[in-house]
């Protein structure tokens, strides 16, 4: 919202916007520049020069919010806010894609356009698994869709499909929620099984979300109003494990900014325990959501996010995902925290391994990493501080860091706290064409970022800074394109 004049706020108070204009923030992500000379390709498809290789982009044009992520039949559904008309924001459609395995998508055709109530703003999918809303024609079970019509007012309404999400038919007694407040959007939907009924988290207005119930999807109640102190718009909210044990829960309520509640729900209302709490310390995220539908025999949350405010000169697209990842929620000293680490099937395009253990690191002296160059890793690494002052990671010229005096990482200009476990750190980054992502101590911390690298700097270095330290263990995974 900082990003927009006054006026341009109040009049356009929406979520699939306000980051449409170049950032101000004071901590700006490192965008550098393209070598001198370098050739800049846009015209071969996924293999433009800024075209992200693990990291979802639509075809062409503007992207922005993930949504209605679902899963079934063995297909992540990705749908996304997309204007099929230009490369900036405006005329809000909901593009969709699917995966085997959330890291190979395939886009489809556009999925819900815009209409009489709106253009189509953000919101969420699920399987309507018992056919509450009667809308199953077939042998398959109906994906439905809930999203924000962006007319005047906004309001919420739904569509459904009954072929496995290839084609959607909107409800025709649209809207299915009038309007509450300000600009209310962005309902994420769930269904609550010991109460038997679907919930929809809302925002409403300014810092004020609520939660509504519905037998149907079609009918909805209120249930209850949540204030998220500093976060704004696109709500998600889902229950976790604490540390894997299925009869210690708590239920997350998430802003769009990355900040999130932490307490219990019965069915009726949301009973804050602690918080609001940072998940994310990088320059790009925003707007995330999580899969429903994630089967028990795999059991994890899900979560994929936009990484707004990239940079992608000449290109065909504009902005991109961030790689998926899994929340897990761990007892840590300051209490229960969300951990995020990148989903395992990041592994389906590992090809070449390097790896070192018990190697010194020592200021001035080797680079392990000397005979490695390329655009494309996936980066773990277990360090022992010893004496260094600093040790860290130079990937395409840009530092990912940790400070040892100030117990922190600092990764393109952003920093992130990160205290050692028993005189040790370990850090997994991820590094596509356009986005450094660092994640510490196995997901305690994420830093999804964005830069522009230099076309002719393809290096890797490894170093310690002050003092001597030691590898404990460093594995680098040369990763293939999942555009292949």
């Amino acid at each position: 919202m900082k990003t927009l004049t006054t006026s341009i706020i109040l009049a356009l108070c929406w979520c699939t916007w306000i980051e449409a204009a170049p950032a101000k923030a004071a901590a700006a992500p490192a965008q550098g520049n393209p070598a001198a000379g370098t050739a800049v390709v846009a015209d071969k498809l996924y293999q433009e020069t800024y075209r992200p290789q693990f990291h979802f982009t639509p075809a062409k044009n503007w992207t922005n919010d993930p949504n209605g992520c679902v899963f079934y039949k063995g297909e992540y559904h990705l749908f996304f806010q997309h204007n099929p008309k230009g490369i900036n924001w405006g005329n809000m459609t909901w593009g969709h894609a699917v995966s085997p395995d959330m890291v190979r998508w395939k886009q489809l055709e556009h999925a819900i356009h815009p209409d009489k109530l709106g253009t189509i703003f953000s919101g969420s999918a699920v399987v309507d698994s018992g056919n509450t809303a009667g809308f199953q024609t077939g042998q398959e079970k109906v994906i439905v869709c809930i999203y924000t019509s962006a007319g005047k007012p906004f309001t919420q309404s739904i569509a459904y499909s009954n072929d496995r999400g290839r084609t959607f038919t909107k409800y025709e007694k649209n809207p299915v929620l009038g309007h509450i407040a300000g600009s209310n959007r962005d309902p994420k939907v769930l269904w609550h099984e010991p109460t038997k009924k679907w919930v929809m988290a809302l925002f409403l207005d300014k810092n004020q979300y609520a939660l509504f119930g519905s037998p149907d999807l079609k009918a909805w109640e209120k249930l209850c109003d949540v204030l998220v102190p500093g976060a704004g718009e696109c709500p998600d909210f889902f229950e976790l494990p604490i540390d894997g044990n299925p009869k210690n829960t708590r239920w997350v309520f998430w802003g769009a900014n990355n900040t999130y509640l932490l307490g219990t729900f019965d069915g009726k209302t949301f009973e804050k325990e602690s918080g609001p709490h940072p998940s994310n310390w990088g320059g790009n995220c925003y707007a995330a959501q999580t899969w429903s539908d994630i089967p028990p025999s795999d059991g994890r949350r899900l979560q994929i996010a936009w990484m707004h405010r990239g940079k992608y000169p000449g290109m065909p697209f504009n902005q991109q995902m961030s790689f998926p990842t899994e929340l897990t929620l761990r007892t840590t000293p300051e209490g229960v925290r969300l951990y995020k680490k990148p989903v395992r099937e990041i592994e389906n395009l590992h090809a070449k391994r390097h790896a070192w253990a018990g190697r010194a690191l020592a200021p001035g002296g080797e680079n392990l990493l000397a005979g490695l160059e390329g655009e494309l890793f996936d980066i773990r690494a277990e360090i022992e501080l010893g004496k260094a002052t600093a040790v860290g990671f130079t990937l395409r010229g840009q530092k990912v860091q940790y400070d040892v005096g100030g117990k922190k990482v600092v990764a393109l200009r952003m920093t992130a706290p990160l205290a050692p476990v028993d005189g040790k750190i370990r850090l997994q980054i991820l590094l596509d064409r356009t986005t450094i992502e660092v994640y510490g101590n196995d997901g305690l911390i994420s830093m999804p970022t964005c830069f522009l690298p230099d076309l002719a700097n393809r290096s890797l270095a490894v170093y310690a800074e002050g003092g001597e330290a030691r590898i404990v263990s460093l594995e680098v995974y040369e990763l293939r394109s999942a555009w292949e």
